[in-house]
């Protein structure tokens, strides 16, 4: 039977410790802001930018959210980033895609201050992730790999897959689980054999974005089985990628969905942006 990793309780471990070193930093003088921008009328990035002001508020952040009309052009979009730039009341600067279909999302990603780009889209940030010399990674990664380094299941040397390529979780994730020294697969939808690769996996990252792709045949038994999913199920409930239910009982660890890597995607977005704000002011 799996021991569940507790994203809540890891992501509320995470913030009380931002929010003591915001506190510091707040008697020096210094203030930590968070700017959001959300463009049109998407529900779900409407409950992530709630979710982030609220925690802003948890650890005593200064939040700035801009909600931009669906028909906001590129060209306004842009300025508004220029502007966030400029200003030194913003330490971290968080575009929420999707964005509608008249606007380039590499356009906007490249115009944010590398030094501000607390979700570590921009390129150059990619590139200090690529050679391990980085200042931010990219949130959900990042919270994986806590939740991972809470099972007490040490990377280094184990074999490691990651379901999914996307630019914002699977390559990165293959990128952090690389960097401890782990053996690492990625596969996806041209993969050959999956299961086969899967069930030989200590560590399993699933983020393919398929309600309950991973079944158990596909999981080996004892492994820490992270799924990155957001789905919803036949009765519209929330789900993951893992059949969680079937796939229990074979893991050694496993992430619940909602609960499990959520809550620590928005957590390391309020380290990152307490490391924006620490670079900007020289401090260690």
């Amino acid at each position: 039977m799996a021991q569940i990793i507790d994203g809540k309780a890891i992501s509320a471990k995470v913030k009380a410790q931002v929010r003591e070193e915001a506190a510091l930093l707040k008697k020096q003088g210094i203030e930590v802001g968070l700017a959001v921008v959300i463009v049109g009328n998407n529900s779900a990035s409407r409950v992530y930018v709630n979710n982030k002001k609220k925690a802003c508020e948890e650890v005593g952040f200064t939040s700035y959210e801009y909600a931009l009309s669906e028909e906001t052009t590129q060209q306004e979009l842009l300025e508004l980033v220029e502007k966030l730039n400029k200003d030194d009341k913003v330490n971290g600067i968080l575009v929420q895609l999707p964005l509608p279909n008249q606007i380039n999302e590499n356009a906007v990603i490249n115009a944010i201050l590398p030094e501000k780009d607390v979700d570590a889209f921009h390129p150059e940030n990619v590139g200090h992730i690529m050679i391990g010399d980085f200042n931010f990674l990219p949130c959900t990664p990042a919270g994986v790999m806590e939740l991972i380094a809470e099972t007490g299941v040490d990377v280094c040397g184990k074999n490691c897959v990651v379901i999914g390529r996307s630019n914002i979780v699977g390559k990165p994730m293959a990128m952090l689980l690389l960097h401890k020294n782990g053996t690492v697969t990625i596969c996806h939808s041209r993969t050959k054999n999956l299961a086969e690769i899967c069930s030989k996996a200590d560590i399993l990252v699933a983020a393919v974005g398929k309600a309950k792709f991973v079944t158990p045949d596909m999981i080996k038994e004892g492994a820490v089985v992270i799924d990155v999913g957001m789905n919803r199920n036949e009765d519209g409930k929330l789900c993951g990628d893992v059949d969680y239910a079937a796939c229990f009982d074979k893991a050694g660890y496993i992430t619940p969905v909602p609960g499990g890597v959520g809550p620590m995607t928005i957590a390391m977005l309020m380290k990152n942006t307490l490391t924006a704000a620490k670079i900007k002011n020289n401090i260690q």
